[in-house]
């Protein structure tokens, strides 16, 4: 048996069930010029409870948070997107994959679920498309869970992937040779991920077309001051101080990209949030560290809700 998306061609196979056993929604969003955009998203667990809404990054997708969804789901209305381009959702080639366009992607599909008192939680672009939705509407946030992730400006980018964003050669890698969703799955880990967790992580980009996002997220990386989108990433740094309920970072220590300078730099901005550093995890902390990780989310949740006092 197999469950094909009804706007594009990834086929989830049965092998991946056990990993990913979640019902597939959709929403439509309206692009001026466009034909409707189908934006996949799970929704799983009570809808009367507080929702948890996940926000993967580059080159992943709501897969990533598939252990905190099965974990968390008996409790809270739990929440993950897939951005345009990734996942399950469609991958226009002529759309503008930029921050500002997630961000907005991702404040229509809260507004149309009515989603309040929100636990955010968010890692890599996640957390650049997070605080966007947090700024703009911080009374929305009830928590913030953060995972190797920035949400300001930073010139520090590693070199493999600055290669990435090479005019004409960059593209070149990413799309036709999977040359950033491929090595994410053994970089960006200390222990080796298992066959069908990794078959999961690249299914959605199995081809040129399918690995756009991939490539544009890249791209998207404002470095420099006339980029398009760095008056969005600054917009987004300077309003940090707006979001003042709890926080919660939990960081790999061994993660090539976003390293403890981001690190560092979030306990400047947060002086309050609750801190744990996984000194032997990779990027995917998530992966690296599931059981604790799993274990400080269920804690952070515990002592924020009103019956624990």
């Amino acid at each position: 048996m197999v469950e094909k998306s009804h706007c594009n061609d990834i086929v989830i196979p049965e092998s991946l069930r056990k990993e990913y056993p979640f019902r597939s929604h959709f929403h439509s969003i309206k692009i001026k010029g466009q034909d409707l955009l189908q934006m996949h998203f799970v929704d799983e667990g009570p809808k009367k409870t507080d929702p948890i809404l996940m926000i993967h990054g580059n080159p992943t997708w709501s897969f990533t948070y598939r252990n905190l969804i099965k974990s968390l789901k008996e409790s809270n209305r739990t929440i993950a997107v897939d951005h345009i381009g990734c996942g399950l959702s469609d991958k226009p080639q002529n759309y503008s994959y930029q921050l500002q366009n997630h961000i907005e992607n991702l404040e229509s599909l809260v507004n149309t679920l009515k989603l309040t008192n929100i636990t955010l939680i968010v890692h890599d672009w996640g957390g650049a498309i997070g605080f966007g939705l947090a700024t703009k509407n911080p009374h929305l946030i009830k928590r913030v869970v953060i995972l190797n992730t920035a949400a300001f400006e930073s010139n520090q980018i590693p070199r493999r992937i600055n290669f990435c964003r090479l005019p004409f050669i960059g593209e070149k890698l990413v799309r036709h040779f999977n040359a950033f969703a491929w090595p994410a799955t053994f970089m960006g880990v200390t222990h080796k991920l298992p066959k069908v967790v990794k078959q999961g992580y690249l299914l959605p980009y199995n081809n040129y077309k399918n690995r756009i996002a991939t490539s544009r997220f890249v791209q998207d990386i404002p470095l420099e001051k006339n980029h398009p989108t760095f008056k969005t990433i600054k917009n987004i740094e300077k309003n940090l101080f707006r979001i003042t309920c709890p926080k919660l970072i939990l960081w790999g220590g061994k993660d090539f990209c976003f390293n403890n300078h981001f690190y560092d730099r979030w306990k400047e901005i947060y002086p309050t949030a609750k801190t744990h550093y996984f000194k032997k995890a990779g990027h995917f902390v998530i992966e690296d560290e599931k059981e604790e990780v799993l274990c400080q989310i269920k804690a952070f949740l515990n002592s924020n809700r009103p019956n624990s006092f």
